[in-house]
């Protein structure tokens, strides 16, 4: 489980580099905005998101600083999804956190401009969210429990 937080976390990091060199030539502070998307209730994330907010604070993304995070959850009605994904667009989020596939889905068909981190994904490729693991392509980057691509199978041993 700490393997993928600390993958999701460079990731984040990654997407969000740019901002951080922009904000520095930008005049005044300006607080980086990171939408979650969940299929479940907000009240009950899965165990992903908090280590994820915990690294962040690591990093020095602070909320109420230099880091406004904004919720968005399904409580289980993925029919929501797309209008909650929308929603985050259109507060204009810098990045989008998604736990799990159906939330990933609903952020790709409403952006392909805005950043998306997966967490806690199944097969990212044959799911459609990347090109392959090795080359993601697109706005779409994160983490993954498939390990097909990246282990040998029984008949190459």
């Amino acid at each position: 489980m700490r393997r993928i937080g600390l993958a999701v976390v460079v990731a984040l990091s990654l997407a969000l580099a740019p901002l951080v060199a922009e904000a520095q030539s930008a005049p005044g502070p300006k607080a980086t905005k990171i939408g979650f998307l969940l299929g479940s209730a907000l009240l009950a994330p899965s165990v992903q998101i908090e280590p994820f907010k915990q690294a962040l604070r690591e990093k020095g993304w602070n909320e109420g600083q230099n880091l406004t995070p904004e919720y968005r959850a399904a409580e289980g009605h993925y029919e929501r999804l797309p209008a909650l994904a929308r929603e985050l667009v259109d507060r204009d989020v810098d990045v989008i956190v998604t736990e799990g596939s159906p939330p990933t889905r609903a952020a790709m068909q409403v952006t392909k401009t805005v950043p998306i981190v997966m967490v806690s994904t199944g097969d990212p490729v044959g799911s459609g969210f990347v090109s392959s693991l090795a080359h993601p392509g697109g706005n779409v980057t994160g983490a993954s429990f498939f390990f097909s691509e990246t282990t040998p199978s029984v008949s190459n041993c």
